[in-house]
Parts: C-alpha cells; sequence; structure tokens
C-alpha cells in the first residue's frame, strides 16, 4: 500500500470529505483535499455544489499563508487545464505547497498525468496511489462517465425472505421497512438519474423523487423505459414532469412502435415528458452520459433488472432483503445472495431495522 500511515490517515480525511457532495458537483467529481502542515489539518475543501470552486482552490483559501511548506492530500489529480477557473496543479504550486499526495490519477485526457507533471516540475514532491481503491470507490461516478463513456449503474432489488420482488396483479408490494426505505430516498440523492420499466411504472405508478423533506431538490432525472409510449397522462410521473426531468426512452426501430405512437408522443411532449429513441440500453447509457449523467439508479422490474444484467452494464448490486415471505404467488427476484454473478464481490453488508442490505461491486 502506498504512503505512509499519516499519508493513508490524511487521505482517508480527504476522502470522507469527498462524499458530503456526491452527486451535487454537477458533471465535476466530488474531490476532497485536505492540507497538512506540522502535522495538523490547517484546510479543508470539497468540490462546491455548482461543480466549481474545486476541492483544492477550497482548501488552499481556507489555508491561507499556512499553506506555505504544507503538503495537500487530494482524492484525485489536480486539475492542469484552463476551464472557467485556472488549473488547481498551478494554484497549488503559488500557494508554496511542498508535497502533493493523489489517490487516483485523472483519466480526462485533458488532466492525465498532465497535472502531476507541472506539480513535479515545480520540484513539489509528489506520492500517488495513496488509498487508491477507497477513492476510486468514492469516485466511481466519474470514473465510469470518463473512461466507460457511460454512467456508473447501480442496480436496487427489495427481496422477500422467499426470494421474491413483488407479487402478480397486486401493484406495490411493501417488501422492506421504514429505515431501508430511508436509506432508498438517500441514494436517490445522490444520484443523477433513476430508471425503471413500463410495467413497474404502470403497476405502482411511482413518482421516483426524493422525499426526504429539505432535499426535495436533489431528485434524480426520472427515465421510463416504454418501447410503445403506454405511460398514462394521468400518471405521476407525467402529472410532475415540469417540476423533475421526465424521459421516456422508447425503440429507434419502427416495427417496434404502436400504431398510435406518433399521437402518444406528441401528448406525452406537451406535458412535458422527452422522449428519445435509442438502439439499445448501452446507447441510452452513452446518450445519458453525453449529457452529463454520470449515475443510474435502476429500480424496477425484474425484466428490467435482468436485462441490464445480461448486458453486462450493471456495477454495483445492492439488495435489500425484507424478513417476510410473499408466497407462490409472487414474481420470482432475478437475483438473491445465492447467485449473484461471478463478477461481482461482496463489499458489505447493512442491517436497517429488521432488514439486511448487501452491497456487490463490480472490479473497477
Amino acid at each position: 500500500m502506498s504512503g505512509s500511515s499519516h499519508d493513508r490517515r490524511y487521505m482517508a480525511a480527504a476522502i470522507r470529505l469527498s462524499l458530503t457532495h456526491l452527486g451535487q458537483t454537477s458533471t465535476n467529481p466530488s474531490v476532497g483535499c485536505i492540507i497538512v502542515k506540522d502535522g495538523r489539518i490547517v484546510g479543508r475543501g470539497v468540490t462546491a455544489l455548482s461543480g466549481r470552486p474545486h476541492a483544492e482552490t477550497q482548501a488552499l483559501a481556507d489555508a491561507g499563508e499556512q499553506a506555505r511548506g504544507a503538503t495537500a492530500y487530494v482524492t484525485l489529480e489536480p486539475c492542469s487545464h484552463h476551464g472557467r477557473t485556472p488549473p488547481c496543479a498551478n494554484a497549488l504550486v503559488e500557494a508554496g505547497i511542498t508535497r502533493v499526495v493523489v489517490a487516483v490519477t485523472d483519466p480526462d485526457p485533458r488532466v492525465s498525468g498532465r497535472g502531476l507533471k507541472i506539480l513535479e516540475d515545480s520540484g513539489i514532491e509528489v506520492t500517488t496511489g495513496v488509498l487508491e481503491q477507497p477513492a476510486r470507490r468514492a469516485l466511481a461516478y466519474y470514473l465510469s462517465r470518463q473512461t466507460k463513456k457511460r454512467p456508473y449503474v447501480i442496480l436496487k432489488l427489495a427481496v422477500s425472505a422467499d426470494g421474491m420482488i413483488g407479487r402478480a396483479g397486486a401493484g406495490q408490494v411493501r417488501i422492506t421497512g421504514d429505515q431501508s426505505r430511508a436509506a432508498v430516498q438517500s441514494l436517490r440523492a445522490e444520484t443523477d438519474a433513476i430508471l425503471v420499466g413500463i410495467g413497474t411504472a404502470l403497476a405502482d405508478d411511482p413518482e421516483l423523487t426524493v422525499r426526504i423533506p429539505g432535499l426535495e431538490s436533489r431528485s434524480p432525472v426520472r427515465i421510463v423505459l416504454d418501447r410503445s409510449l403506454e405511460l398514462s397522462l394521468t400518471s405521476r410521473l407525467v402529472r410532475t414532469a415540469r417540476d423533475v426531468p421526465v424521459v421516456i426512452a422508447t425503440s429507434s426501430a419502427r416495427l417496434a412502435r404502436g400504431t398510435h405512437y406518433d399521437e402518444r408522443r406528441t401528448a406525452l411532449q406537451s406535458e412535458g415528458v422527452e422522449v428519445i429513441e435509442v438502439g439499445s440500453l448501452t446507447d441510452l447509457l452513452m446518450t445519458l452520459a453525453l449529457r452529463g449523467v454520470s449515475s443510474l439508479l435502476v429500480e424496477g422490474g425484474a425484466g428490467v433488472a435482468s436485462a441490464f444484467l445480461d448486458a453486462g452494464l450493471v456495477d454495483r448490486i445492492l439488495l435489500f432483503q425484507g424478513p417476510g415471505k410473499i408466497g407462490t404467488d409472487g414474481i420470482a427476484s432475478p437475483l438473491t445472495t445465492a447467485n449473484i454473478p461471478d463478477e461481482f464481490s461482496h463489499h458489505r453488508q447493512k442491517r436497517f431495522g429488521a432488514d439486511l442490505c448487501d452491497c456487490f461491486e463490480r472490479a473497477f
């Protein structure tokens, strides 16, 4: 493991700081920066909610003159390109920082290695790779969009004790308790977009917004996979489309469309719903990435979950398991803890009241 025990301790603090703005920094990653001098933290910064100022700029402002001769711990390589603000690498040089510790090298071609070179050419000691894996996990949304050209995909399933995700013809069935539901609300607030299939949209009539008081404005873009444009004009999604964006992803193949496709499309668009045509789930994800969507929460439908898994597009699985059973008329979950695909490893288990949540992640 790279770095001393002191380096790892301060980098862990920078990673924790970066998580406070996860999903709130627009197309920029949420980066944490800690400035340390004589064994004491003198400056802290995290990417601002708008994406700017960057973490390093804010940490330097917090440290003031104490930055001279100090060490900066940054979760992602300092930027080296001129955007709306000067490069952070240059700001660290000008502030008199003498050592920079970086967890992850930025894959953005405008930055990759260039930020480190600016620092090294200025005589600053640079150490990289400190707590790289935990930092990559914290930066997973950004790294996916940069390297895979698609959002990081989280598949969330609520599964009963007998392996069911619902009951046929019963609409929404409560499987998990209030604590699990609150955790999912927080997860929605941290992601850019949320997706369900048309079956779930019709059966449950969900709103898919964040219902935590004070965090309503952090509701994600809502996406429905709807090949024939069946979503009802009176659904909660359509009725709230002017408040929180709703996107219907439909097939680009004309043979897959119903006879009333054009008039349905016009009617939905008149209510503020955006309709986009895509050829595959991969096409949809690439389209979302081009729009700056870095994370996607897949919540609804056994068929949708299976489609994402079969296409190899899932990066994290969150399996919430309730203690109750649904019975023989239940809808079987495509996943339980007994059949997680081999490419996923168990990351952690958390308890929410009577429920358990297992997190599985694909290597990144």
